[in-house]
């Protein structure tokens, strides 16, 4: 009896272990699990934050290219109009010299013009 006994303590504690472990299988395999969900909803969040990140560094590019070729445009119109201001000047200067000198010279050409016909006191 003493060894029946014995082999079925054994047995017994044997049975138990092993329930012992499986208890522990199913914890781990439970933990794991969960810590699995956990991974997944935080790439989830990453996922999505990357992407919001993402729309906004694509619409501050998209109003930064605006606003460049908004002022380029703006500068190029300026630019432009006072290039026309400095020639619309530069024609006005020119045009008043040239009708200076040509006054000048038709003074100068009438002062220094002696008549062609002889007068009576030169006989």
């Amino acid at each position: 009896m003493k060894i029946t006994s014995l082999i079925v303590a054994l047995l017994t504690a044997g049975t138990l272990a092993v329930f012992g472990q499986e208890e522990t299988v199913q914890d781990i395999k439970h933990g794991a699990k969960k810590a699995g969900e956990k991974i997944k909803e935080g790439v989830e969040t990453v996922g999505e934050k990357t992407k919001q990140a993402a729309e906004t560094v694509g619409e501050k590019t998209k109003e930064t290219a605006e606003t460049v070729g908004r002022k380029t445009k703006e500068t190029v119109e300026t630019i432009g109009e006072k290039k026309t201001q400095a020639t619309t000047t530069a024609h006005h200067k020119s045009t008043k010299a040239v009708r200076k000198t040509k006054e000048q010279t038709g003074e100068e050409r009438s002062s220094n013009r002696e008549p062609n016909t002889p007068s009576p006191t030169d006989r």
